[in-house]
């Protein structure tokens, strides 16, 4: 069994992936709120724009049965109500965790930023924008310095070296990187956090993936089964702490 290496956090971030979407309907508050009682330490969502410029937070980015419409052409009042905007995310379940978003509109960082400021600052910090675009990611970083930035993409999606891609994300200041579970070893986690870049995985859901996933120093990693992700880290991270 590999010894556990180190995280570049004081603890591991484990996120709820759309909430607790093995045991609730994704993405709604009631998954959300399911997710923290079961002791999950972040939430992770996609967020869009509606039409009127308001962060809400569905996957698909549409509405509708019969008729699919675009969520940033449907004013927030029109949107059904199991899609959630971003303010009443923090409205009902407070504040005292991380989250995780995923710009699936390119135009919603700083929307984002804005809302969350607005109603929980002290969150700001403690919220991971994701995206691909390195670029987008630079030009959020300089408009503003408190919030947390991810390049999220694959391995083999880089178009350069690791190490390159670390030095890069370094010298813009954006925080960290997230690659799907089976693109990470122990040794490229070592090699983004001797650049003092933060290591995620997504995709994680079960026991025999979270748990090597700990053990080689991984900083946050998703995952749609709360339960399950919340003992392995029991095992893997509270016990061996």
């Amino acid at each position: 069994m590999q010894q556990r290496l180190p995280s570049l956090l004081a603890s591991p971030i484990t996120f709820a992936h759309r909430g607790a979407r093995a045991n609730a309907p994704e993405n709604t508050i009631e998954a959300f709120q399911l997710a923290l009682d079961l002791g999950a330490a972040g939430l992770e969502s996609d967020v869009w724009l509606t039409r009127d410029g308001v962060p809400v937070l569905d996957h698909d980015g549409t509405v509708g049965r019969m008729r699919k419409r675009r969520i940033g052409d449907v004013l927030r009042a029109d949107l059904p109500n199991h899609v959630p905007a971003l303010t009443e995310l923090i409205d009902v379940c407070g504040s005292d965790y991380h989250l995780s978003l995923d710009l699936k509109d390119p135009s919603a960082g700083v929307p984002v930023i804005d809302a969350i400021g607005a109603v929980s600052p002290e969150l700001v910090g403690r919220t991971w924008l994701c995206h691909y675009d390195v670029d987008l990611l630079t030009e959020l970083r300089q408009a503003d310095t408190r919030i947390r930035l991810v390049n999220s993409t694959r391995l083999a999606r880089l178009g350069e070296s690791a190490e390159r891609r670390a030095a890069r994300l370094a010298q813009a200041k954006i925080d960290g990187v997230n690659f799907r579970k089976d693109d990470w070893n122990g040794g490229l986690v070592t090699l983004f956090h001797r650049f003092e870049r933060t290591a995620f995985a997504w995709d994680l859901q079960h026991e025999h993936e979270l748990r090597p996933a700990f053990r080689m120093g991984i900083d946050a990693v998703y995952s749609d089964h709360v339960g399950r992700m919340m003992a392995a880290f029991a095992e893997e991270v509270e016990q061996r702490a």
